[in-house]
């Protein structure tokens, strides 16, 4: 799965073998190593919410270098399933400012 962030943007990119991964399990994850110890790492995440979940739109949750991208189940199953490459959503995060998420199919890793 690729990240790439940039200014007020979030972006995941998974492969074929990701989506059909995370539509069977609900999860997919990476971690990109910043240092010499085990906990000097950046985890990231695209999570399906469970079924029955009140929210009706994509989260963001951050801690301790730990980044999770919460999609409801419903849209999650329809983008998995269907012919969409991605979805996105904007968040604020504070009174003037927006986080904008896009999650996609990874077409350049189609083989």
């Amino acid at each position: 799965m690729k990240l790439r962030i940039e200014d007020n943007s979030v972006r995941l990119r998974l492969s074929d073998d990701e989506v059909q991964h995370f539509g069977r399990t609900g999860r997919v994850s990476s971690s990109v190593r910043l240092g010499p110890h085990p906990d000097d790492q950046l985890k990231y995440s695209l999570e399906r919410l469970p079924e029955g979940d009140p929210s009706d739109t994509v989260r963001i949750l951050y801690a301790s270098g730990s980044m999770a991208v919460r999609v409801p189940a419903a849209l999650a199953q329809q983008w998995v399933a269907g012919s969409d490459i991605g979805f996105s959503e904007k968040l604020h995060v504070t009174e003037t400012q927006e986080l904008r998420i896009l999650v996609e199919k990874d077409l350049d890793c189609r083989h």
